[in-house]
Parts: C-alpha cells; sequence; structure tokens
C-alpha cells in the first residue's frame, strides 16, 4: 500500500500540533512582556492592560500583513525562526536594558510589537498550508480551537510552573527554542519548500537560543548585579513574586518584585516605628497578628514585649517566611523570632484569613507592601478595614505602614482618611480615632505610619521595652508633627470600586523620580 496518502495527513496533524504549541510560546512571551514591565516599570494593572491591548492589535495588524507572504509554509518558518530569536531574547535584552542603561519601555514595546506582529501571521498562514496540502475536512474552527486551547495551558502553567521551575530569562529563551522547534520540523516535513537561506538562519538561531540558554544562570547574575549593585546571595521566583536578597560586607536587603523591602542597616528604625507605639501604648498587648511581614522583623520587635503570649503571622508566600525561619544568617537578622514557640506562621491571602477568622487581636500590625497596584490597593480599602476592626479587641490597636508623606502625600492621607471613616462596631455611626506619624528611614526617605482604635487614646508615657536602636519617647513626640509640606491635604477614602489609592501612589512617586 502507498505512503503517498499519509503525508497531507502527517503534516496536517503535525500543523494542528505547531499551532498548539505555538499559541504556548505566544502566550507566555505576553506574560513575560507584561510580568518585566510590572517589575520594572510598575502598577502591575497598567502594565498588563496596556501589554494586552498592544500585544493583540500586533496580532491583529500581523494577521492582516500576511495575506503579502506569497509562499504560505515559507513565511510560516520565517515567522517561526523570527520568533523564536525575538521572542526568546526579549526578556535577557529587557533586563539587560534596565541593569545597563536604565530604559525599558521603549525596547519592551518594540519587541512586544514584533512578537505581536509575528504571532498575529501564524494561524492565517497554518490555515493557507493546511489548504494548500488538500487537508480532509479542512474545517478553521479546528485551528482556532486548537489555538484557544494552548493558550489556556500557558495561563494556567505560567504562574504555577514555568515561573517558579524556570524563571523570566530561561523561560523566554527556552520558549524561542520551542518556537525554533516548530521551525526546525516544519522546515524537515516540508523540505521541498525549505531554503538553504532558511535552515542556515534556523541553525544559527537555535545555536546562539542553546547557547544563551546554557549561559542562563550566568546571565541572570551579571544581570542581577548590575541592578542591584550588592552581592546576590539569593535570587528565586516563586508563583507568587520575585525574591532577591542581596549583601554588602554585613549588610543585607530584601528586594521582593525588584522593590527593597528592607536593608539592615536601617530596618530598626522602620520597624521599631511600626511596632513600637502600638505595643507601648496599648493596655493589653497579649495577643498580636501580623498581616505580611514574612521577612520576621516586625515579630521580632512584637517579642520583645514580655506580656505577649501569642503572635499570629500572615504571609502569603511561604518561601519569604521559609527563607526568614530557616537558614541560618537571614534568621539571624530577625533574632530567630519566626522559631519562637509563640508565633503561628499562615500562609495565606491576607483578606481571605481577615475573612473566615473568628479570632481576636489586641494588636493588629499591617506589614503590607505598598499600595502599587489594585491586588495590594484592596489591603487599605475601607472594605478590608471593616472586616479587620471585627478581629479587633475592645482597646485594641491597629497600626499599619502608609508610605511616604512626602513623596505620595495624598496615598499617605488617603490611607489615613480610610481608616478614619471605617466604621466603629463600639460606638456606631462613628469612625475610628487615627492618629497618622512618620520617622526619617535612610533606605526609603520620610516614611509614614497611621494607627488607629475605636476610642482616642488616653494620655500616657510611651513604654518601650530595653534595647531600642531608634525610638525614644522624645522620637515618639517628634513623629507625630507634620511639616507644611507633608501635613494633611484632602484625599479620597480608599474603596475597592475606586482604587483612589493606586493613582495617589503612582502620581506622587512618578512626580518625584520620572
Amino acid at each position: 500500500m502507498s505512503e503517498a496518502p499519509l503525508a497531507p495527513r502527517v503534516r496536517e496533524f503535525w500543523l494542528l500540533a505547531a499551532t498548539f504549541l505555538i499559541a504556548v510560546a505566544g502566550l507566555i512571551y505576553e506574560l513575560i512582556a507584561a510580568t518585566v514591565s510590572s517589575y520594572l516599570l510598575g502598577d502591575s494593572v497598567r502594565q498588563f492592560s496596556i501589554v494586552i491591548g498592544v500585544f493583540l492589535s500586533s496580532m491583529g495588524l500581523g494577521a492582516w500583513l500576511s495575506r503579502y507572504v506569497g509562499e504560505a509554509m515559507r513565511g510560516f518558518a520565517w515567522a517561526q525562526i523570527a520568533l523564536g530569536v525575538v521572542g526568546g531574547f526579549m526578556a535577557p535584552t529587557l533586563f539587560f536594558a534596565y541593569a545597563w542603561l536604565g530604559e525599558v519601555a521603549m525596547p519592551l514595546y518594540a519587541m512586544l510589537i514584533a512578537v505581536g506582529v509575528l504571532s498575529g501571521m501564524e494561524i492565517p498562514l497554518i490555515a493557507r498550508v493546511l489548504k494548500g496540502i488538500g487537508a480532509p475536512d479542512f474545517r478553521f474552527e479546528n485551528v482556532l480551537t486548537v489555538d484557544y486551547v494552548g493558550a489556556l495551558v500557558a495561563s494556567l502553567a505560567f504562574p504555577l510552573l514555568v515561573i517558579p521551575h524556570l524563571g523570566l530569562m530561561s523561560a523566554s529563551l527556552v520558549f524561542g527554542g520551542l518556537n525554533l522547534l516548530v521551525a526546525g520540523l516544519s522546515l524537515y516535513l516540508f523540505r521541498e519548500m525549505a531554503t538553504r537561506t532558511q535552515w542556515g538562519v534556523w541553525a544559527l538561531a537555535l545555536a546562539l537560543t542553546l547557547g544563551a540558554l546554557a549561559q542562563a544562570e550566568r546571565l541572570v547574575a551579571i544581570t542581577e548585579t548590575q541592578l542591584f549593585e550588592n552581592d546576590v546571595i539569593l535570587s528565586e521566583a516563586t508563583p507568587y513574586q520575585q525574591i532577591t536578597v542581596t549583601r554588602y560586607r554585613d549588610r543585607v536587603r530584601l528586594f521582593l518584585d525588584y522593590s527593597i523591602q528592607f536593608d539592615s542597616m536601617d530596618e530598626h528604625r522602620y520597624h521599631e516605628m511600626l511596632v513600637q507605639p502600638a505595643l507601648g501604648l496599648a493596655p493589653r498587648v497579649a495577643s498580636v497578628l501580623i498581616l505580611g511581614g514574612g521577612d520576621g522583623m516586625a515579630t521580632r520587635e512584637v517579642l520583645k514585649h514580655d506580656d505577649v503570649e501569642r503572635v499570629t503571622l500572615v504571609d502569603l508566600d511561604p518561601r519569604v517566611t521559609e527563607l526568614f525561619r530557616d537558614t541560618a544568617d537571614l534568621a539571624a537578622l530577625n533574632d530567630e523570632a519566626l522559631r519562637d514557640p509563640r508565633v503561628m506562621i499562615i500562609n495565606q491571602d491576607a483578606w481571605q484569613f481577615v475573612e473566615e477568622s473568628e479570632e481576636t487581636f489586641d494588636i493588629v500590625i499591617l506589614d503590607l507592601p505598598d499600595p502599587k497596584n489594585i491586588a495590594l490597593s484592596k489591603l487599605y480599602s475601607h472594605e478590608f478595614y471593616s472586616m479587620l476592626v471585627q478581629r479587633l479587641s475592645g482597646a485594641g490597636l491597629i497600626v499599619t505602614q502608609a508610605g511616604a508623606p512626602l513623596f505620595a502625600r495624598e496615598a499617605f492621607w488617603s490611607v489615613a482618611h480610610t481608616l478614619a471613616e471605617t466604621g466603629n462596631p463600639l460606638s456606631p455611626g462613628e469612625g475610628l480615632a487615627v492618629l497618622p506619624y512618620h520617622a526619617h528611614i535612610p533606605s526609603f526617605g520620610e516614611w509614614g505610619f497611621v494607627m488607629a482604635s475605636f476610642a482616642e487614646l488616653a494620655p500616657r508615657t510611651l513604654t518601650l521595652p530595653d534595647g531600642m536602636k531608634f525610638i525614644t519617647p522624645e522620637i515618639w513626640s517628634a513623629a507625630r508633627v507634620f511639616g507644611a509640606d507633608t501635613s494633611e491635604v484632602p484625599a479620597e477614602v480608599n474603596t475597592i470600586q475606586s482604587h483612589a489609592l493606586v493613582g495617589y501612589y503612582i502620581e506622587g512617586w512618578d512626580r518625584w523620580f520620572r
């Protein structure tokens, strides 16, 4: 029996399989671009929205341009080779551009448009090839179905498998290699249409990609050294964020998603000001809830009070709490606070914990990342605070870090106003009593905090434990005085409908640093 009828079937099967593979790669590139832009440009919602819009419109342009490709199979192979190079080297190029040039927006959108155009050409070209080989029962919707399934697989795999196991740099190169694999097999199966030039360019692109992939860890190390200046002692991507720890002599810094979280030279200023006023003024401190603060520094400050009986630490990323509990050098920074038997660690979303918990606490400390996107802004919202006060004992205190009253003045006062407008369950119809204050943290600048309670705090001397490195009763008195350029200004209450806080935050920092 002749094998001739088998060739169209094999080719048809391969083209449908290729559709699935290129759909996976295309969406991975889109997600890489969006993730890199949110890391380096901030405001993840804005960046994801812009990236998606630019990518989809570029795909539309690519689909339109595909009509001008004379030989569909050759055009498809060229598109895969180009995608393997542009998409594969997207993350390395963007990180190198940011590290050495301080510029990422221009190369990001140039490469994103190129990848979008090339991706948009793929499906029309595959459909033309399938028709050209006389594929039995060819239906265009079959191609689209496979394409959409590939997109689903990519969207699920990206946070669960790709980022935790590959990281952005290697992921970009791996999926570039996937496009080159598609190109190579397509050239082989349609070898009567392939040219020597295509084979030569494909081989060169594959060699470059494999070489870069073999050196991926070194590329990451070089880039991170340039980005962070100091030695990178840990760099790890989790399903939640990029964790980076640097060291210079005895100085350790933690970065999450490339934003500094603490510097061991001055973190005592931040954590003492966050924790000690609330515990020093509260009538009872037996039970303490900390939301965020997976590095254990806030927990360390809490445990300096002998009256504390239990501390519940809720942090989303289990890897952060593991590192600062189980790694000797990092645990030493928090005086091994996360190993204390009084401390219970819960790795859960803060909103979910507060919504589901039935416990009450004397002190609630919010050591959360800055509200630079909607996912974080909701933890500074009227709705969240309204749930949180249900977890507070009658004489309890809430304290939150609230950003920079100088750099993002409206954002700071929005947090204060939001707490002040939160319903008071002990005095229906009234809000909470708030006490804003601030301190200078060299790593961050002038930094603000807001304390809230059900009633105005009775005048009393701040009681501090031994061993304070920064805060004193005099510092505490000065911390409540704001200058003319940081004093209260009109600012909207932050809600999950408005997310006014995100706009205030971005506008404030952009005004100073962009």
